[in-house]
């Protein structure tokens, strides 16, 4: 074989291997593409909500080993919360539209401030309208009155509403206690989180219309340790 032939032999093989590859490349895009909600980020088109609700003294607690400036928001420096609302975020049955306006309409002060009951952090409201709200294809009136909406058919267990020592707690029992509060809530419907150490937030899904829904993506971002820290409420 002549230097000329072989190096045309090894062309042909190069371009037959970058033709595998892209063709390969291709695929793997379109399977994405498939698991991708074809409704992505079009406001007001998606499945449920959910509900998160955050154990403010973990936040709080984290903040404050980080050296985080938010440690000064209200939810750390005013009056001792429990839980709080993180968020109502817009969800599909697999992944979840965000930032669905840019820039987002402005959001009016005077709705910011009626939210600080249930969301005691500025910077967490109007983050919240941003990424999330704008995908709900309410206006901002409407979509904070469905975050309060929400937030009211889900009761709090007792033990947690003067929680004044820290305890170690096991997050399977934490659901068990929101399903135990809330009829019609079961395990196929939240999700309770946690980090490293500490229960972070109780995820609750809910359809458009304020019922409890099943919602197994969310359920698998559950915590799985076997037990985690529930700080105290500060002043306890």
């Amino acid at each position: 074989m002549s230097s000329g032939q072989w190096r045309l032999r090894r062309l042909g093989q190069a371009a037959r291997t970058v033709a595998v590859v892209s063709t390969f490349t291709f695929l793997l895009a379109v399977v994405a593409f498939a698991q991708t909600d074809r409704r992505q980020n079009a406001p007001g088109q998606f499945d449920f909500y959910v509900l998160s609700l955050s154990w403010s003294p973990s936040y709080c607690e984290a903040a404050a080993e980080r050296g985080s400036r938010r440690n000064s928001d209200q939810q750390c420096a005013g009056r001792p919360y429990a839980f709080v609302v993180h968020g109502l975020w817009p969800q599909y049955d697999k992944g979840f539209p965000s930032y669905c306006r840019v820039p987002a309409p402005r959001l009016n002060r005077g709705i910011v401030s009626t939210m600080l009951d249930l969301m005691p952090s500025p910077r967490l409201v109007y983050h919240e309208w941003d990424r999330h709200g704008t995908c709900s294809g309410l206006s901002a009136g409407a979509y904070f009155e469905t975050v309060r909406k929400a937030r009211s058919v889900v009761k709090i267990p007792e033990e947690y509403l003067d929680s004044d020592k820290p305890a170690m707690v096991s997050p399977g029992d934490v659901a068990s206690a929101f399903i135990k509060a809330n009829p019609g809530l079961s395990h196929d419907d939240l999700a309770v989180t946690c980090d490293s150490k500490r229960l972070s937030e109780v995820r609750i899904c809910i359809g458009k219309d304020f019922s409890f829904r099943a919602c197994p993506e969310t359920t698998r971002s559950a915590c799985r340790r076997d037990k985690v820290v529930m700080p105290a409420i500060r002043g306890g």
